[in-house]
């Protein structure tokens, strides 16, 4: 139970650094501060940890039954943005919802079509999503426009230390260390901000200690077609990145899957997804890097990933964990957005069987 535990924990460090950017971006981009943008982190940690679970539940509907660990896919953060800017976060949760139906319907036939899509057109998408991140960016490098001080020497040294101590940690390091080189980033750029007066901390002790999370937190959702047509698209790139990871999971666990185990896996995204719109959280999909935690380790059963789902949902509802995190600086969060890289596709030996 200890080594369980233990895994179960790494699990949860690997992905955390890919958890907590993607709603301070989001949150911050749309106007959220203060105690809501601490709240839409702990409804996103409560949130990655429900779909988690939902996949490691493996039944006749729904689960995959691998040792998968879900989270926000960066793929959606541009889209959420934009739809952000301009119907809030009840039109980014009612796109969302319908982005959720829309892979739960696909999901009985998507494994018979996947191979339409050719990884040459999976990672012009993705990487065009990345590069209409680079002005919100460089933005928060600078400490976010608008602010008093934009773009000081203080915001751009410690942007830009983060980064040179995430890429020094992915150089000199290997195995479990480098897969939380994010979170490192994170730790040493809120402490290195804190020295720097960039960081206070008081607002933490005047959190509470539980809350639990409630549907709609942010408002009723509200429904355009334009961001459902997006956030739809969303959910199809992400069905296709998701058949990548089941396939390479099957591999290294030597767990054969057919077509109705990605069936499974597929509702249990689009199911992820749902609860993501329904608690205003995010659209959710499987992160590669933990895949690459169950190679080095060679731990390939589910109980960690299960363990990893409980202590998320336990920090998500930790008000205190939310507020902590809104505390990394601008400059430190766009240190780290660039080396996110839970939409990175996975390499096989035949790409044209979706193991990209």
């Amino acid at each position: 139970m200890g080594r369980v535990l233990s895994l179960g924990i790494q699990h949860m460090l690997a992905m955390y650094g890919g958890a907590v950017i993607v709603p301070l971006i989001v949150g911050a981009a749309v106007g959220l501060k203060g105690s809501d943008l601490a709240a839409l982190v702990s409804i996103d940690l409560a949130a990655c940890g429900l779909a988690t679970l939902l996949q490691a539940w493996k039944n006749k509907f729904f689960g995959i039954g691998l040792p998968i660990v879900m989270g926000c896919t960066f793929t959606a953060v541009s889209p959420m943005i934009i739809i952000g800017k301009t119907y809030g976060m009840p039109g980014i949760c009612g796109a969302i919802i319908i982005a959720g139906l829309v892979v739960l319907l696909l999901s009985t036939f998507f494994g018979k079509i996947v191979n339409l899509f050719p990884p040459v057109v999976v990672g012009t998408v993705v990487m065009v999503i990345g590069i209409t991140l680079i002005p919100v960016a460089v933005s928060n490098m600078g400490g976010g426009q608008g602010i008093k001080g934009f773009g000081s020497p203080k915001a751009l040294i410690l942007s830009f230390g983060v980064l040179l101590v995430i890429i020094a940690v992915n150089r000199l390091f290997k195995g479990f260390w480098q897969t939380i080189s994010v979170l490192i980033g994170i730790i040493a750029g809120t402490i290195a901000g804190y020295f720097m007066g960039m960081v206070d901390f008081s607002s933490v002790g005047g959190a509470s200690w539980f809350r639990l999370i409630q549907p709609f937190s942010f408002g009723a959702p509200t429904f355009h077609t334009d961001a459902i047509i997006a956030m739809a698209i969303v959910g199809v790139v992400s069905m296709i990145e998701t058949t990548g990871v089941y396939l390479a999971l099957s591999e290294i666990c030597d767990q054969p899957i057919n077509d109705k185990a990605m069936e499974r896996g597929y509702r249990a995204e689009g199911l992820a997804i749902l609860v993501g719109g329904l608690f205003n959280a995010f659209p959710y999909t499987t992160f590669s890097q933990n895949v690459g935690l169950v190679q080095m380790t060679n731990v390939k059963t589910r109980s960690v990933t299960v363990v990893c789902g409980i202590f998320l949902v336990v920090l998500g509802l930790i008000p205190k964990v939310g507020v902590l995190t809104t505390l990394i600086p601008n400059a430190v969060r766009r240190g780290n957005a660039g080396n996110v890289r839970d939409g990175d596709c996975i390499r096989g030996q035949n790409a044209q069987q979706g193991r990209f």
